[in-house]
């Protein structure tokens, strides 16, 4: 009975010898693409076949990309320019800090005034009215004051008056403030995007 089953034991192996020997000789052939980590080890890696993922666009989010791609080239356009009246309020400022007598200091504003229509009015009186209301909180933004106190500041209360008709006559307000948790987080990001693009400091 031993005798027998230690037969069968050889006919199964003899048997087997080949698939082992095959399974063998085709595992050491499969090549595995390696991959050199940072720190030195080596693990295999491989490829996975491209997956294309399409989806019918919602009339939600083509009107929300809408509103957003033309906020965002609004920035794009007037935040140079709220740099640009950032730095001059602060050159005006500083000329003016010393300067008691009422007529000097409406010179000193009046010249600047006139080198900044010089350099910007053209492009300013390009801007859509859209774009104007983005240019008031970005002023905002960068100055630290509304538009309505800058122009009172500057150029007197009468002044602040009438151009804050003007604004309201078309939808907008010199007063309005900009806020970067609120309402103008968008417009917040466009701002970090744009300064990490050009350059500009924060």
């Amino acid at each position: 009975m031993i005798s027998m089953f230690k037969y069968v034991l050889i006919i199964c192996l003899v048997g087997l010898c080949p698939l082992i020997n095959y399974a063998q000789q085709n595992t050491d052939i499969i090549r595995v693409e390696a991959f050199i980590t940072p720190e030195g080890d080596t693990i295999p890696q491989s490829w996975l076949p491209t997956v294309q993922v399409g989806a019918i666009q919602t009339n939600h989010w083509k009107n929300y990309w809408k509103e957003w791609t033309r906020l965002r080239n609004a920035v794009y356009v007037t935040y140079p320019y709220a740099k640009s009246a950032s730095k001059v309020i602060s050159e005006v400022n500083a000329q003016l800090v010393n300067v008691s007598d009422e007529s000097q200091r409406k010179q000193i504003i009046k010249l600047r005034e006139k080198e900044l229509k010089k350099e910007f009015a053209d492009k300013i009186t390009q801007l859509s009215i859209y774009q104007g209301k983005v240019l008031m909180k970005l002023i905002n933004r960068e100055t630290g004051n509304n538009c309505y106190n800058l122009i009172k500041e500057f150029k007197g209360s009468f002044s602040a008056g009438l151009w804050q008709a003007v604004a309201f006559v078309f939808g907008s307000s010199l007063k309005q403030q900009y806020d970067p948790l609120g309402d103008d987080q968008e417009i917040e990001k466009i701002v970090k995007e744009v300064q990490k693009l050009y350059g500009y400091k924060g």
